[in-house]
């Protein structure tokens, strides 16, 4: 916590943004240093979270590529997304298309916390999600968001210093 609560405004609002690319959610956690503890900084991504209006969910799902297409050189996203990774192609056939039907559906990316899950999960996930009305799915996305937020978090105050 130490190393994150040092540094400087704009290197810290950048490893935000790595974390999260909702800029309201990174000024409400930069806002709030310093961190006593890991879990004080999750308890505050919480509540940032929890606090983000739709324009602040549309840019922080933004960030998010799609599952079974993490961004080239975005190893987050590729970790992440390890259950995709070998999935035979018609997995990964299917995973484009309900992909590309929930996005139509809901105006944006299926966000789903894919880290420990297989592709089979995910797809199961996305397949049962399609049929939510979107203020269910709308709160899912939330939750969602907040688990992507706390693993990254996590990973951003354990990372070995250089």
């Amino acid at each position: 916590m130490a190393r994150f609560n040092a540094l400087e405004e704009q290197a810290a609002l950048a490893a935000l943004h790595e974390v999260c690319a909702c800029g309201a959610w990174a000024r409400r956690l930069l806002a709030a240093r310093p961190y006593a503890t890991a879990d004080d900084l999750y308890a505050a991504s919480d509540a940032a979270t929890a606090g983000l209006d739709a324009a602040d969910l549309r840019e922080a799902m933004a960030g998010h590529p799609p599952i079974g297409r993490p961004r080239p050189g975005d190893p987050a996203s590729a970790r992440e997304q390890r259950g995709m990774a070998g999935a035979p192609e018609a997995l990964r056939a299917e995973m484009l298309e309900l992909n590309l039907a929930y996005q139509e559906r809901f105006g944006h990316v299926f966000l789903i916390c894919a880290t420990g899950r297989t592709g089979e999960q995910m797809r199961d996930a996305v397949r049962e999600r399609l049929g939510n009305p979107p203020e269910r799915e709308h709160g899912i996305v939330r939750t969602e968001l907040g688990k992507i937020n706390r693993i990254r978090l996590a990973r951003l105050v354990d990372a070995p210093e250089d």
